[in-house]
């Protein structure tokens, strides 16, 4: 499996819709409002970096009221 935590900056007004589309993507395991520069954190559980590549562009960066996103993996020490 591959994690991959999503910072997400929205529209302003935006943001429970946002947050309450991507809690019913597959593969989303928790999702966090923010303050700051992004409005949502996203973490995923996937079977590999190609799904989590789809996920984040087909799926997140889709909803409407997204206006950026950053993309961080992790990896095992």
């Amino acid at each position: 499996m591959s994690i991959a935590f999503v910072l997400i900056s929205t529209v302003p007004g935006k943001e429970h819709e946002v947050y309450n589309k991507v809690l019913k993507i597959n593969g989303v395991v928790e999702a966090h409002p923010l303050f700051g520069e992004y409005d949502i954190i996203v973490k995923l559980d996937m079977k590999d970096f190609t799904e989590i590549g789809e996920v984040v562009i087909e799926k997140i960066r889709t909803i409407d009221g997204v206006i950026d996103t950053k993309t961080l993996t992790g990896i095992k020490l």
